[in-house]
Formats: structure tokens, sequence, C-alpha cells
């Protein structure tokens, strides 16, 4: 639930950016344009021509609005409108020459003022910056989520992401405490500091070049395998990005030799036990604990390989 800092930090951030970007200045970037103008002046000139509807859509402007300030750059010699040949109903917006001179204009203006606010900064902190841009833009708008996925073996990093994700998203979705992670931390840091490539091995999975998954095969004894930490970002679910890290943990466990395989889970996680069901997964037995805050039940499971 968004709290009143919340609100207060967006709306902070808000005025901030409106500033450093002029946007509240008379005429954009020393045009004669205001904001509003300006983009319509941009998105026409994307293409040779657009219906009226479509901008409509694109801006997320009222109709009448939208109408009137058509007609008004119309009569500055900015636009032309005509009826689509296609429907007669439609209208179709062209730049004219004058609009596309204001245009170029803008888009050069728009480039050197980015260029002199970003400029001085370091590389490290222009990168920090576009890439919080992009969060910003990501959280408030998804894109379609891509439908494919790798698994890869982990890289620099990757244990580091595999502890903070377990810490903070069992944290948001479940309550768990510090301990949950500080668990998750030492069984990274037993497996990153030395184990056995040949019995043992993790598994990242990867979405458009960042992880969404992980997953571990780890020697319990010489002839019981143990799967731990299957961990799905949210946002990848849906993919069947588990089942597949699941179903490449149990074929390397029989490739290595392992006669049976087992796993500890929480009863909280329905959607990893639904996952480990249909893997053919059995309850061993349960045991109600509170080791990491809130009262959970702790279930072994066991597959024979």
């Amino acid at each position: 639930m968004a709290t009143d800092d919340h609100v207060a930090a967006v709306r902070s951030f808000n005025r901030f950016y409106t500033n450093v970007a002029g946007l509240l200045r008379e005429g954009l970037l020393g045009t004669d344009l205001t904001l509003t103008e300006a983009r319509l002046v941009f998105d026409l000139a994307q293409r040779d021509q657009t219906e009226a509807s479509d901008l409509r859509a694109t801006l997320a402007l009222d109709a009448g609005y939208l109408s009137r300030l058509i007609r008004r750059m119309e009569e500055r010699g900015l636009l032309e409108r005509a009826r689509s040949e296609a429907d007669a109903r439609r209208q179709v917006l062209t730049l004219t020459a004058r609009g596309r001179r204001r245009f170029e204009v803008l888009d050069r203006r728009s480039a050197g003022q980015v260029s002199a606010l970003i400029e001085p900064l370091a590389a490290a902190d222009r990168r920090r910056l576009v890439g919080a841009m992009a969060a910003i833009r990501d959280v408030l708008e998804p894109a379609e989520p891509p439908r494919s996925f790798v698994l890869r073996p982990p890289e620099p990093g990757d244990y580091g992401w595999i502890v903070a994700f377990h810490g903070a998203a069992y944290a948001e979705q479940y309550g768990f405490d510090v301990r949950f992670e500080a668990l998750v931390a030492r069984i990274v840091s037993d497996f990153a500091s030395g184990h056995d490539p040949e019995r043992e091995a993790c598994w990242v999975a990867e979405v458009a070049g960042e992880p969404v998954g992980s997953i571990f095969c780890m020697r319990r004894s010489e002839r019981v395998a143990q799967l731990r930490l299957l961990c799905v970002d949210p946002r990848a679910r849906g993919m069947g990005v588990g089942t597949r890290l699941v179903e490449e943990c149990l074929r390397f466990a029989r490739r290595s030799g392992y006669r049976r395989m087992t796993l500890w889970t929480q009863d909280v996680l329905t959607g990893a036990r639904r996952i480990y069901d249909r893997a053919g997964f059995a309850l061993v037995d349960e045991q109600p604990h509170s080791d990491f805050g809130p009262p959970v039940v702790g279930q072994n499971l066991s597959l024979e390989l």
C-alpha cells in the first residue's frame, strides 16, 4: 500500500524534474511551442502521415482538446490535415515544411540540453541515471513479458543476487526476517567457496540479460542429492522458469549418480510446492516452526531418481 511518504517522494521528484527540464517555461526550449504542442510535433515527425485517432490514443488527450490543438497548429502553418483515402471519416495529419523545421530545432535543442545535463557526470553516474530511468519506466509501464529464457551457470554477481533476491522477496511476500537471508547467505557461501562440480551445480535463469531465477543441486550424501534455493522473480512467473529449473536439477542429479533427491520447503510456498508435486516429489514429514519469524510449516519432500 502506498504511504504518504511514497506519495510525497513521487510528487517531489516530479517538481524537481520538471524544473530541471524546463517544462514549465512559457515556450519549450526557447520556441513558441508549449510542451503539449512540442510533443504533438515530435510524434508527427516520426512518420509521413498520422491518423488523428492514433495520435489521440498515443498522447492520451481529450478528443475536443486535441481537435482545438490541431486547429491552432494548422492555422500557424505547422501541420495540414486531409481525409483518409481508406476511410473518409478519419483525418490524416502531416507536418508541413515549416512544422518539420520547427521539429528539427526542438530535436537539436533537446539533445543539446540533455547532453549538457549529463556530460559533467562521471561514467558510473550516467549509468546509474539511465538505469534508474529505465527502472521507473519498467515499473510504471511494464513491457510485454519476454516469452523466452535461458539457463546458464552462475557468473560474477549472481551469488549476491540470489541472496539479495531471497532476502527481499521472502520478507515482502511472507514476512520472513533477516535470519532467513542469513541462512541463504550461508548456503550460497558454502557452495561458492568450494563445491564438487561433478556432483553439485547451480543454474541461473536469465531473461533479456537479467537473472530471474536460480536453483542448486547439492550433495547430501553419496546417494542423496538436495535441491536448494529454487527462486523465480514474480515478473518471470508464468513462463515455466521454475519447472525448467527443477527439471534441469533432476537431470543433473541422475547423471551424477544420485539415487534420491530431497528438499526442504515451507507450506506458504504454494507455487513452488505445485512444481515439486508435478515433478513427482512426495511429502515425507512436516514440522511447524518459527525459525524465520512468522509461524510456518516446514515440509521435507523426497523423490526416488
